[in-house]
């Protein structure tokens, strides 16, 4: 599957890049939008500002998650998810994950404002449905973190586990209790 993040300069806000190399002023977002519906998933981030105007461009089936922070300004960011395949049903459609900070260090040469944490790229993975597999498209790399979180996470090796004993026998137990709570006459039949 092929699935896509964009992360643009968000609406009003493109002035802050001026000094980047990509730097091409105010992102068209419905041409934005309309680009990444060619994907089997996808994600976009957002201020809550734009959300009014560009959610109607969003397909029916997008959900709207939240990127939390402990900034003053701005506390929260919104993500327009259009998930590749379901996502785990446990999984939180908020995450609280610092950006890097660089109040007391120096800035890495790579370093572009607004750039994603590790963390919220795992999250965000997550909720595209994406697998090690997928083809996956940063639209605006800016400082190629996100890429960089890809490359790491679907490099990962995944290990086929599959249900423990015990949790297979209470599997078994679950759907021996359920066929005889509909056919009682079966009890003490093995089934």
């Amino acid at each position: 599957m092929r699935v896509a993040y964009a992360d643009p300069p968000y609406p009003g806000r493109a002035y802050l890049y001026e000094g980047h190399p990509d730097y091409a002023g105010e992102v068209d977002h419905p041409a934005l939008i309309e680009r990444l519906r060619g994907f089997d998933g996808w994600a976009l981030s957002t201020n809550a500002e734009s959300l009014h105007w560009i959610l109607p461009l969003c397909p029916e089936r997008h959900r709207v998650l939240a990127w939390v922070k402990n900034t003053i300004t701005v506390a929260w960011e919104p993500v327009i998810v259009v998930s590749a395949r379901r996502p785990d049903p446990g999984l939180r459609d908020w995450i609280h994950s610092e950006a890097d900070s660089y109040q007391w260090r120096p800035q890495p040469d790579t370093y572009v404002i607004g750039q994603k944490p590790e963390r919220f790229c795992v999250w965000l993975f997550a909720w595209l449905g994406a697998q090690p597999d997928d083809e996956f498209v940063d639209m605006f790399p800016g400082s190629g973190q996100v890429t960089r979180a890809w490359e790491r996470w679907s490099a990962q090796l995944a290990l086929p586990l599959g249900r423990s004993v015990s949790a297979e026998g209470r599997a078994q137990r679950r759907e021996r209790e359920k066929t005889l709570a509909a056919h009682p006459q079966l009890d003490g039949v093995d089934t």
